[in-house]
Parts: structure tokens; sequence; C-alpha cells
């Protein structure tokens, strides 16, 4: 069976210093805890800044859930990194806590890249999960390093009854699933998000 690549692309659609960037990443990423699947190359012609974009996605294996896609804009002589809009690909209007710039060769930026994934990768990503009546109501993915929280959503068809009624009267209006993690007390359930295999 053909072991799918890292950061996969086709020879055509990348000039030599491209194919450099995406070859050296590849190299480092086949150490990483994440499934091929989860990395992708944009080539340049279908980036909307006409830059080379390799990123990948941290996905909760057990939920098959995407957390978190961060990525990199290459131009040939520097890189953009930070978290990117999960369809468009494109960098954040303002500059977020995962930001990182750098400008070199492709090989030395590619290391360096390499480097601001794995910084992430390694950072502890936790599922917190509050339940009633055995099933989870609310659960919300964030770093246990920082508290940073990345993504959550709330059922109000599970939540208690009584949490209802007290967000309400305290007045606290939740927007599109969006939980706020002081009212709901401490989770009742956290789980590491990470696999330690490589999410098969």
């Amino acid at each position: 069976m053909k072991e799918i690549p890292w950061f996969e692309y086709d020879e055509d659609d990348l000039n030599a210093a491209q194919r450099a960037f995406a070859d050296v990443l590849a190299e480092h990423a086949r150490s990483w805890l994440v499934d091929p699947d989860d990395t992708a190359v944009v080539p340049p012609e279908h980036a909307d800044d006409r830059e080379l974009i390799v990123w990948l996605d941290i996905v909760d294996p057990q939920r098959n859930q995407a957390i978190l896609t961060v990525g990199a804009h290459f131009n040939g002589s520097a890189v953009h990194a930070d978290m990117l809009h999960n369809q468009l690909f494109s960098l954040p209007e303002e500059a977020t806590e995962f930001t990182f710039t750098a400008a070199g060769n492709p090989a030395e930026l590619a290391e360096q890249t390499a480097a601001w994934f794995e910084a992430i990768l390694a950072r502890p990503l936790v599922r917190c999960e509050w339940q009633h009546a055995g099933m989870t109501y609310a659960v919300r993915y964030e770093f246990a390093d920082t508290g940073r929280g990345l993504i959550e959503s709330f059922n109000d068809a599970l939540a208690p009854r009584r949490l209802h009624k007290r967000l309400a009267a305290e007045g606290i209006v939740r927007g599109r699933g969006r939980i706020n993690r002081a009212h709901l007390g401490e989770p009742d359930l956290i789980t590491s998000a990470r696999s330690d295999n490589h999410g098969h």
C-alpha cells in the first residue's frame, strides 16, 4: 500500500524554491502525530495572494473534529505563518498568539516553519465536556497551558433546565454555540485531544 505523503503537491504546480520548502516540511512532518490527510499544499495559482500556502488541520481523532487550522504563506524569500481561515486559508486580519514571520532561503524557512508547527503540536490540547443525565451538552477545546479556547459547542436541548434558567436570569446570552466557561463551572470530563498514533 502506497504511503500517503505529508504536504503532497503536484510537481508541475510549484517552482524549485516552493518544492524545496514543501519537501523539507514533509520530511519533518513524518515524525509528527498527524495524519498526512490533515496537511496540505495550496499552489500559488490557487491562492489569493499568489503565494504558496501550506497548512495543517489539528484534529481530535476520537471525535473526527477539526479544532484549529494553522499554516504558512511562503513567497520564495519570506514566510508569514499564523492561524488560518479554515476554508480560505487566508491569514487573519490581526496577528494572533500563533503568528510567526521570517525571511531567508527556502530550506531555512522550511526548517523554521516546521519548528513553528511542532511547537503548536507540542502544546497540551484538551477537550472539556459538561454532562447532564449521561449526555454531553457542552464541549470546549482549549490549550491546557494557557486556557485559550479554540472551538466550543453547546446543545440547548441536552443542557440542564436549571442551567438555562440561571443563565437567562443572569442575562448571559450565548451566540452560535458559544459557551461561557466561567458560568458552567468546572467541566465533568477533561480529555487530551491528541492521539498517540497517526489518527488511524
